[in-house]
């Protein structure tokens, strides 16, 4: 499995047309594939939309992509709105469960790390031990890091009720001493990851984003 994680700037004040043109296209296109969710974001780089696409592997997306443009009802028409495009191949985690439709949020909270080159293995092992006991306070929807676009990237999405919820459950979570993974990992005496950069931001699904 492999997620594709595109993500665009959008000129300001766009969103909403935006999201109504992507949505009517992709009734069209959704009988080649599914979304895994849409969301624009709400803090941080602002006027962004970031579609999330599951595929079984880069061959599918090929021939998925390609029967969609042949459809002649894809890509949907919010050209004159794009001011950069980027698009990233993930691969989720042993641990990290499958994006199904569904109630989550309907805040998300989708957090980017660099992290050292080859510390992909330290990374993965300091999460799958933590991840456990943070997960008995709320769930974590996706772990993933990047295999095409820009490497060493590591990306989390937490959904929760509220921003206030969101505070709460984090301040808990480190109470514990028990998060970040990091954290864990000194105190119980293995070797912690320095991460290279962190950022976040918080985001929103559109009406039509399997995810909510």
């Amino acid at each position: 499995m492999i997620y594709e994680v595109r993500t665009y700037d959008i000129k300001g004040g766009s969103q909403a047309e935006v999201e109504r043109r992507f949505g009517e296209a992709y009734e069209k296109r959704k009988k080649f594939s599914e979304l895994a969710a849409f969301f624009h974001t709400e803090i941080g780089p602002l006027n962004q939309i970031i579609h999330i696409w599951p595929y079984a592997d880069m061959e599918e997306r090929a021939k998925v992509r390609a029967a969609a443009i042949a459809d002649k009802t894809w890509p949907p028409d919010i050209k004159d709105f794009i001011v950069a495009q980027r698009s990233e191949i993930f691969i989720p985690f042993a641990f990290s469960p499958p994006i199904k439709p569904g109630k989550y949020g309907p805040i998300f909270e989708m957090r980017t790390y660099t992290y050292p080159s080859g510390k992909l293995p330290l990374l993965m092992d300091n999460w799958e031990k933590a991840i456990p006991e943070r997960s008995t306070l709320s769930p974590c929807l996706a772990m993933w890091y990047s295999d095409l676009g820009a490497l060493n990237k590591f990306m989390h999405i937490w959904p929760y009720a509220s921003m206030n919820e969101r505070m709460e459950t984090r301040a808990k979570a480190v109470a514990g001493g028990s998060w970040p993974p990091s954290a864990k990992a000194k105190k119980d005496g293995r070797e912690a990851l320095n991460y290279v950069a962190q950022e976040n931001k918080i985001v929103m699904p559109a009406a039509f984003s399997p995810v909510q």
